[in-house]
């Protein structure tokens, strides 16, 4: 009996051990097949990676705006009061202060056009022999578009000046395909303020394929524009005057924005400073010429009040006075304490407010 369940267990056992032995060489003939993805050894080299979309720089700039919203609602604050200002001012307010800022760029920008040579270039074309004419031309773009006309955001080629006047559809096409990665993160960044923006576009220029001689007042002049585009009285937001410390490009974008918006609150403070002196010397002067006669004193008296320093010649191409009248006008001002004259020579001599 022993025996017959020995053989009975030996029968029922090895049937299923022959079975298993059977599968597992079975699986060992597969040789060709490839073995599991967690055995395979992983030494290849990485492929490329995508790029990320032009528009993923907008995120940096939303975070920067955020660490700095408390100084950034001051300085759009300011600039608000200055737009208020100059929307109930004389015209003449937003030339002088465009003419400033234009020079301050210049200087900025390394051609170092001086206000007075500024002064003459932009009334009379007057250029002297050591004056560079590219770089007149350009600060004289500047003042263009710093005083109206249609923002960048309407027509970018046609803000720049960038069309061959004898291709103007070619060039504008080609300024577009260069400009067009600029263009699309200008206008995917709509929810920034546009200070912000402006900061952004700014030290985005250099990369936008826009660049040629005399760059970086067409960056500056363009972001001020659209600093400012939210106000109706301010044409530009003042970025140059009293230093260009917030457009220099160096750090991550918080940096860059704080010091953009420090730049920005000391311009427009200087640009207020500067109408709180132009407005008392217009009411100093009014009650000083009151007692003189005639129609040049008030014309001459609105001119000064929008340029920064007068020539003779300059005020009688403007005015349309006569040369003695201008002149007899000049003195008197000058004898009485109402402008100064800043050359110190007898020919090409030129005034200022005394304020």
């Amino acid at each position: 009996m022993k025996t017959q369940v020995s053989t009975l267990t030996d029968d029922y056992d090895n049937p299923l051990i022959t079975i298993e032995e059977d599968e597992e060489a079975h699986e060992d003939d597969l040789w060709f097949l490839p073995g599991p993805l967690e055995e395979e050894p992983d030494d290849l080299p990485p492929g490329p990676r995508a790029e990320p979309p032009d528009t993923a720089v907008i995120e940096d700039w939303a975070k920067a705006e955020g660490v700095h919203a408390a100084r950034l609602a001051r300085v759009a604050g300011r600039l608000g009061a200055l737009d208020d200002r100059l929307l109930r001012g004389p015209e003449g307010w937003r030339h002088r202060l465009a003419l400033i800022e234009a020079a301050d760029l210049s200087w900025f920008a390394g051609d170092r056009v001086s206000s007075d040579r500024l002064a003459l270039w932009i009334s009379m074309r007057l250029s002297g022999a050591q004056d560079d004419q590219k770089a007149l031309a350009r600060v004289g773009w500047a003042v263009r578009r710093l005083t109206g006309g249609p923002g960048p955001k309407a027509d970018l080629a046609a803000f720049l000046d960038r069309r061959d006047p004898k291709n103007i559809e070619d060039s504008a096409e080609r300024l577009k395909d260069r400009a067009g990665g600029w263009l699309d993160v200008m206008a995917a960044a709509g929810d920034l303020h546009p200070i912000t923006r402006a900061c952004m576009g700014f030290h985005l220029w250099s990369l936008a394929g826009l660049g040629q001689q005399g760059d970086q007042i067409e960056a500056a002049v363009t972001a001020s524009r659209i600093a400012a585009s939210d106000g109706s009285g301010a044409i530009f937001a003042p970025l140059a005057m009293g230093g260009a410390g917030g457009l220099r490009a160096s750090g991550l974008p918080p940096e860059r924005l704080a010091r953009w918006l420090d730049g920005m609150n000391s311009a427009i403070l200087t640009a207020m400073r500067h109408l709180d002196l132009i407005e008392t010397w217009i009411v100093q002067a009014e009650g000083e010429m009151a007692k003189l006669s005639g129609k040049t004193p008030p014309a001459l008296r609105a001119f000064f009040a929008e340029w920064p320093l007068v020539s003779a010649p300059m005020t009688e191409t403007q005015i349309g006075a006569s040369r003695a009248a201008v002149q007899r006008n000049l003195a008197w001002m000058e004898k009485y304490g109402l402008i100064r004259e800043v050359t110190g020579q007898g020919r090409f001599r030129m005034w200022r407010i005394e304020a």
